[in-house]
């Protein structure tokens, strides 16, 4: 039988009313699940229950956000918290990118101390700050992270300027090792004597971190800015012609794949050593050494010393065409450079020279004649 218009109607509505919740199903979001506060609880629980100094049971938050960040933070602060403390020691709750597991127990050590009302530089921080900078770096404000908080009680033990000392602490001066503390100390003091531009200071960082690197009894003593610059220039101007040292040892290389900073080849004389007897040497402990100088590193620091042009040899190495040897003294602790030698394939010396290209001293004269004797060398006539 054919349906009346009436309920053709109905049927057209109906299927208008099935499509519009099929619709409404399809966009609406997924219900949002309860913030999981057990796991906030756990979380922060872990490794550190016993300290708690009230019961996690009984915590009834009245949150609405479900971020695990933030709800550990304030598990944490229900569990530990006596006391408000700084959004420094706070942040080990909310982000731990980038710390190792020594990192973060200290941090989570720290905050705990410091929100229970305990003394803090008992707890551990008197390793590396005094009384006065503890107490600086608790009551930081709230625009620092813990290592700029760090810096900053140590840079305002050093100067009453505040801004002076936030600008260090921004710098890369807070991001140095801690195990490297008494170094950089000396370092933020010394930017305090001579303030700069946090970009100026960073710079600066790069070329004082590199010098400690190769040499850890580096200091800053009796420098300046000024002359600081002019050091950081030279030793861009180094850095340039190692690179331009290492392209030409990898074009001599072809295809063949070259560690960065890897030594060439060179001659196959072996390094030598000699101390001279109790009654001949000038200072205790007395010794000298004769080694070869076989990576671009090497060459333009012993042409930077030496003030000479013995970097430029570097062409002459790499083919095999010569190699470069250095004579050098140590006694008393302390290393000097007193010749610079050129060998060719045959090892035969065709120059040699000490500092600003000085010929060699009678005394020197004899301790090349006994590495020369000693290693089949062939000297001047």
């Amino acid at each position: 039988m054919a349906r009346s218009m009436i309920q053709l109607r109905q049927d057209a509505e109906r299927q208008r009313i099935e499509a519009y919740q099929a619709s409404l199903q399809r966009v609406s979001a997924a219900p949002r699940p309860a913030p999981d506060f057990e796991r906030a609880l756990d979380e922060v629980r872990r490794g550190y229950a016993g300290v708690a100094i009230r019961d996690g049971a009984l915590w009834r938050p009245k949150l609405k956000t479900r971020d695990p960040a933030r709800l550990r933070l304030a598990a944490a602060r229900y569990l530990y918290a006596r006391y408000p403390v700084s959004a420094a020691l706070e942040a080990i709750w909310l982000d731990r990118s980038g710390l190792d597991g020594p990192e973060i127990a200290l941090r989570l050590a720290w905050y705990i101390a410091a929100a229970a009302g305990q003394s803090l530089y008992k707890a551990g921080a008197n390793e590396w700050l005094s009384r006065k900078e503890v107490h600086c770096f608790l009551n930081v404000s709230s625009e620092f992270g813990f290592r700029e908080a760090f810096w900053f009680a140590i840079v305002r033990s050093y100067t009453g300027d505040n801004g002076l000392a936030a600008r260090l602490a921004r710098t890369k001066i807070a991001r140095t090792p801690r195990s490297e503390l008494t170094f950089w100390r000396e370092v933020a003091r010394f930017f305090c004597e001579h303030p700069a531009s946090k970009e100026e200071i960073d710079d600066l960082c790069d070329y004082i971190a590199a010098m400690h690197r190769r040499d850890k009894a580096y200091s800053l003593k009796g420098r300046t800015l000024a002359s600081l610059h002019r050091q950081m220039s030279q030793w861009h101007r180094d850095i340039a012609a190692i690179e331009r040292i290492e392209a030409m040892r990898r074009r001599a290389a072809g295809r063949a794949a070259l560690a960065p900073g890897s030594a060439w080849e060179g001659s196959r004389l072996e390094d030598w050593e000699w101390e001279p007897p109790a009654k001949e040497a000038k200072a205790h402990g007395e010794r000298f050494f004769v080694r070869q100088l076989k990576t671009a590193e090497d060459l333009v620091a012993e042409s930077r010393a030496m003030h000479h042009c013995v970097s430029t040899y570097a062409v002459k190495c790499i083919a095999g065409n010569a190699s470069i040897w250095t004579l050098r003294r140590k006694a008393l602790g302390k290393a000097e450079r007193l010749l610079t030698i050129e060998l060719d394939p045959q090892h035969r010396a065709v120059q040699v020279r000490g500092f600003g290209n000085r010929l060699a001293t009678l005394e020197e004269q004899k301790i090349l004649k006994r590495w020369a004797k000693a290693n089949g060398v062939a000297l001047w006539a």
